[in-house]
């Protein structure tokens, strides 16, 4: 279950405006959406209707590619939205991608997991609406791509990305390898921006303290309004899923990132009928499900992004859950493993 529960989808501020720059009328984007005109003064539509306003703004403009491009860099920085505002007057790059996503919480329906392992950070996009309906290939494009437009324009630095790849069609392939800098993987399981992880410590030109210390604290007080609205099972378990990779989230980090004390943590939960490791559990196991559908990921790799280090402890915890191997199940569920997962597996069920 996805920690947002709300239908109303804000729209960001600008939209309409770049529309506009880039040739296109608001009206002409309603009338192919078959929305009423009055959709282009609301502040507010319903995740279909946000869905059908881009989906028809990339039917006008032709080519997927060439919207997502030329939307990413048309807006001005000045204009952005405090949610990006913030992230872009971060410390260094990483700073700016943990701000990101951590407020795109109040920006539905699209959300970030963000993972560093070896030299690459991962971030995954993910829907936050209770259909799962997946979003239109120029949304899911102009998210990736707006991320690496963060890092360029805080860094002041030509940055490129290692890989990104997307679920679906995104029109010229050339067009868009050319803007990301790497290689673009098209029928992907997932849609994901690949990037090197020397790049996350860059500092940005511009870092602004002061106007963070201002809109840190109005930031927050939103989201834990927000989030008080939320089951704290679903939000214990959105924390997790962001935190897994490499380790064993613990309930003080947990606590922390909710802004209460472990303490009263383990009592809410306790409210709920749940502990923190049952919890815990829950999540490794539909993360597990998850990652083992995508074909380019290994055992030792899904092991590692669920949060075990032994890789071992990862094939004893997959039995219990699901009586059977980690590479068998996927034969059964998914596509065929890997000879070296074969052996992996002989090796831990003789161990």
């Amino acid at each position: 279950m996805k920690p947002y529960t709300s239908n109303r989808i804000k729209i960001p501020p600008g939209l309409w405006e770049g529309i506009h720059q880039l040739g296109i009328a608001a009206q002409d984007v309603a009338r192919k959406a078959e929305l009423p005109l009055a959709v282009i003064t609301e502040p507010e539509v319903t995740t279909a209707q946000y869905f059908a306003i881009w989906q028809a703004y990339s039917d006008l403009m032709g080519d997927t590619a060439q919207g997502i491009i030329q939307l990413a860099t048309v807006f001005e920085t000045a204009k952005y939205p405090p949610t990006v505002l913030a992230p872009y007057h971060a410390r260094d790059y990483r700073d700016a991608l943990n701000r990101m996503a951590r407020y795109k919480q109040l920006c539905p329906p699209e959300g970030l997991l963000i993972s560093e392992e070896g030299e690459r950070c991962t971030i995954e996009l993910e829907w936050l609406n209770l259909s799962d309906q997946p979003g239109p290939a120029l949304l899911v494009g102009i998210t990736l791509a707006c991320l690496l437009e963060l890092g360029r324009r805080g860094t002041g630095q030509p940055l490129t990305a290692q890989l990104v790849e997307f679920s679906q069609p995104m029109g010229d392939v050339q067009a868009l390898e050319a803007y990301f800098g790497c290689r673009i993987r098209m029928g992907a399981n997932r849609n994901r921006l690949t990037l090197y992880r020397r790049d996350l410590d860059r500092p940005f030109i511009s870092y602004n303290e002061e106007l963070l210390e201002i809109l840190t604290p109005a930031l927050d007080r939103s989201l834990d309004e927000l989030q008080s609205h939320r089951s704290i099972i679903d939000l214990v378990k959105w924390i997790m899923k962001r935190s897994l990779t490499g380790g064993r989230p613990d309930i003080q980090s947990v606590a922390k990132e909710l802004n209460m004390s472990d303490r009263t943590l383990q009592r809410r939960l306790t409210d709920a009928n749940a502990s923190f490791k049952q919890l815990l559990t829950q999540v490794r196991h539909e993360q597990a499900i998850e990652y083992l559908a995508d074909p380019s990921l290994d055992i030792k790799e899904v092991a590692f992004l669920i949060g075990y280090e032994d890789q071992n402890s990862f094939y004893r915890a997959f039995r219990l859950w699901e009586g059977d191997t980690p590479s068998h199940w996927r034969t059964e569920h998914f596509n065929s493993p890997s000879l070296s997962e074969h052996r992996q597996e002989m090796l831990t069920m003789g161990s």
